[in-house]
């Protein structure tokens, strides 16, 4: 198997291009090649953790050579194709932005990809966090602010650890960096920068 990455060095999700052998079952024969192809890569290939590659999420662009091989013992034939891959490969220190799908006592998981990152508690915020379990939310105690099901969350990759074949890994996060955290947060931390640089423009002219 050989392949071609086009995506960019420190993104998560990239495009790669293999070239491959696909094997075309007998019972396949009077169906369409291409259609029969892609039903057998996107079997071997979606869903599928690689170490080089990462998560594979979807097989597109396929071309397959009509002229096949018969190996000696095997009714099927194999055809080389070349086709694309949507991966999604985490890299440590890299800014990603995903839902929360859950929240627990002890932190919350986040939707980036096709898979959940967890958050530890202490990692979401400078400030004491308590958990509310009747309402479902992490809260800061002199901040105020809450981590709930559903918030937009950006925040920075600081562990990896890929999966085999059909099972899944882990991912850590932190928001303790500045502008991370609830997207609302950041929002709010750029309009105070703002604010500060404008009254501090407004004072400075007034002397002048």
């Amino acid at each position: 198997m050989k392949y071609r990455n086009y995506g960019r060095e420190g993104v998560t999700f990239n495009i790669v291009t293999l070239e491959d052998s696909v094997r075309i079952p007998p019972n396949k024969f009077g169906e369409p090649l291409e259609e029969v192809a892609k039903e057998q890569l996107k079997l071997k290939y979606e869903g599928v953790i690689d170490e080089e590659l990462g998560y594979i999420i979807a097989v597109t662009d396929i071309k397959v050579s009509p002229v096949g091989r018969i190996i000696p013992g095997d009714g099927a034939t194999y055809h080389k194709a070349t086709f694309s891959l949507l991966t999604f490969y985490p890299k440590i220190q890299e800014i990603v932005e995903g839902e929360v799908v859950e929240v627990t006592d002890f932190g919350a998981f986040l939707r980036i990809g096709p898979v959940d990152a967890l958050i530890h508690v202490s990692q979401i915020m400078d400030d004491f966090i308590s958990y509310d379990d009747r309402q479902g939310v992490l809260l800061g105690k002199e901040s105020k602010r809450k981590v709930s099901i559903g918030n937009k969350m950006r925040t920075r990759i600081t562990a990896v650890s890929l999966g085999r074949g059909s099972s899944f890994g882990k991912i850590g996060v932190t928001a303790r960096q500045p502008f991370l955290g609830v997207l609302e947060w950041i929002e709010e931390e750029v309009k105070k920068i703002h604010g500060e640089s404008k009254g501090a423009e407004e004072k400075k002219g007034g002397t002048q």
